[in-house]
């Protein structure tokens, strides 16, 4: 009958899913001389751009060149990719049906991955709700096996589902391992007769063929040969994904290419264009993707990455924070943010002790969910310090008005190491909770419970006097060789027994550590 309607509407479907390797046969070839059938069918695959890996003239009637068909089938199948076959598990049913006695059964195409019998997989039906189910058995070529690869037509048999809960649509899937959203951005082209004069948008309202589903979406033009499509429920997306957008009312087709998933929203003026303008530029390079999905989000887990196909295989400019992913720009805003405002805090607050993960987040606009992660890291590039769960400028913060206050106390000190001041003798001073706590972390005295004030080598300077006593000692001892009073003697021993120097023998004693 040579080329029909429906072998233009078969090679615009070809051409939308971006398939490249063909073979052209005619069939009938005992009825007719398939030489202007085939030339005429040639010309139209090179008006598409395409070239036949071969071309087949058959009959089933009289078995005339069905050697050769199967011969280029084979080479066909040789010249494909090799299939993934530890890849997750993504299976469009398009079929499901009850088998007496095993119950319900999925019908599909496995193109990567591979199922096993006891798998634990998540179904998502065509209306997008969510069940785990595991597989019961598999049929491949109808044989009985323990697992399927790819690429391979798979019945699979499953327990915990209803096959009233399953159609035509619905997909199995590897649990945790594909990103689910109802919005895309995707990469469109006209495809078919008439695509020349087609335009590049598609209407508003079209119909998204994906896998094995059709929904009805939302498009909204983002220029550059771009699109944005609402989905009615939330499908499971990769990047680079094809997929064909159908007119209903035309028939006409375009060629959807995935290149973001689950995108921020549109908010200003302008920035539909923009958005087209920039996924137009990163030409579908992951590589490329991945830092414009950066430059938005700012921060991005690595598993999404994977999840989405756009994992960081090699690193390059984007920062790798542990399980996080950082944009080099927002990278470098933090850390300047950063210093100056820990500049800022230190000159305001001379006494403070840094700021809090949280305070530095909200401060530099970082994201408070990642603050714990971002912080330390953002803090060691800007050479700062972090201490007692506090970021803090080494370089900046003094004693300022504090300081006469501290230089009396270690005079007093030096005269006495064992002498610590009373609290009235430290208000008089000037010096509270924050002036002492400033004054330790410069490293001027040392703090022990109950506000006892010592000075730094105090310690050791008592391990030098108890190490001259009869061993053991009692607490008694201690502070009458050390010549101070209870409420420095007790916090200074359990200070010497924290430290290892010293321990206790009995409830009474204690003795000094060899």
């Amino acid at each position: 009958q040579g080329w029909q309607a429906q072998s233009s509407e078969h090679l615009a479907a070809v051409q939308a899913l971006g398939l490249r390797r063909l073979l052209l046969v005619v069939t009938r070839a005992d009825l007719a001389d398939p030489a202007p059938t085939l030339a005429a069918a040639r010309e139209r695959l090179a008006a598409a751009g395409i070239e036949p890996l071969g071309e087949v003239a058959v009959s089933a009637v009289t078995g005339q060149g069905m050697d050769d068909l199967r011969a280029a089938l084979d080479g066909l199948v040789a010249s494909l990719p090799e299939p993934d076959t530890t890849a997750p598990v993504r299976l469009w049913a398009d079929r499901a049906f009850t088998v007496g006695g095993s119950g319900t059964v999925v019908t599909g195409t496995l193109g990567a991955g591979t199922l096993r019998v006891g798998d634990e997989l998540e179904l998502l039906d065509e209306q997008g709700h969510r069940a785990s189910v595991q597989v019961r058995g598999l049929h491949s070529q109808d044989v009985e096996r323990a697992e399927v690869g790819p690429v391979s037509r798979a019945a699979v048999n499953l327990r915990r589902v209803q096959r009233d809960a399953v159609g035509r649509g619905a997909v199995l899937l590897t649990p945790g391992a594909w990103e689910s959203a109802r919005v895309v951005d995707v990469a469109i082209e006209p495809v078919g007769d008439g695509a020349a004069d087609a335009g590049d948008a598609p209407p508003q309202r079209v119909t998204l063929h994906v896998g094995t589903a059709d929904h009805e979406v939302h498009c909204r033009g983002l220029d550059s040969g771009h699109t944005r499509l609402t989905v009615p429920v939330a499908l499971p997306w990769r990047v680079g994904d094809g997929a064909i957008l159908r007119d209903p009312g035309s028939r006409r087709l375009w060629a959807a290419v995935v290149r973001d998933v689950d995108p921020l929203p549109l908010r200003r003026r302008g920035a539909a264009r923009d958005r087209g303008a920039d996924l137009a530029q990163a030409q579908g390079d992951p590589a490329a993707l991945r830092r414009l999905r950066l430059a938005g989000r700012r921060v991005e887990q690595v598993d999404r990455l994977e999840r989405l196909g756009l994992a960081v295989e090699q690193p390059g400019e984007e920062h790798r924070i542990g399980s996080l992913v950082v944009d080099p720009a927002a990278w470098a805003a933090w850390r300047e943010a950063l210093t100056a405002t820990l500049r800022g805090h230190h000159e305001a607050q001379p006494l403070s002790a840094g700021l809090t993960p949280v305070e530095v987040a909200h401060a530099i606009d970082l994201p408070s969910e990642h603050a714990a992660d971002l912080v330390p890291a953002l803090a060691e590039a800007a050479r700062l310090a972090v201490e007692d769960g506090r970021v803090r400028d080494p370089q900046a913060g003094g004693l300022g008005l504090a300081e006469g206050g501290v230089a009396q106390v270690e005079a007093w000190l030096r005269e006495d190491p064992f002498a610590a001041p009373e609290a009235r003798d430290l208000d008089g001073l000037g010096l509270g909770a924050r002036e002492l706590a400033a004054a330790a972390r410069l490293g001027r005295v040392l703090r022990l419970p109950g506000e006892v004030v010592l000075l730094p080598d105090g310690p050791a300077r008592a391990m030098r006097v108890l190490a001259g006593l009869p061993q053991p000692f009692t607490t008694s001892q201690a502070r009458q060789a050390l010549g101070t009073t209870r409420r420095v003697a007790i916090p200074l021993l359990e200070h010497l027994d924290a430290r290892g120097w010293t321990r206790r023998v009995d409830a009474q004693s204690r003795e000094v550590v060899r």
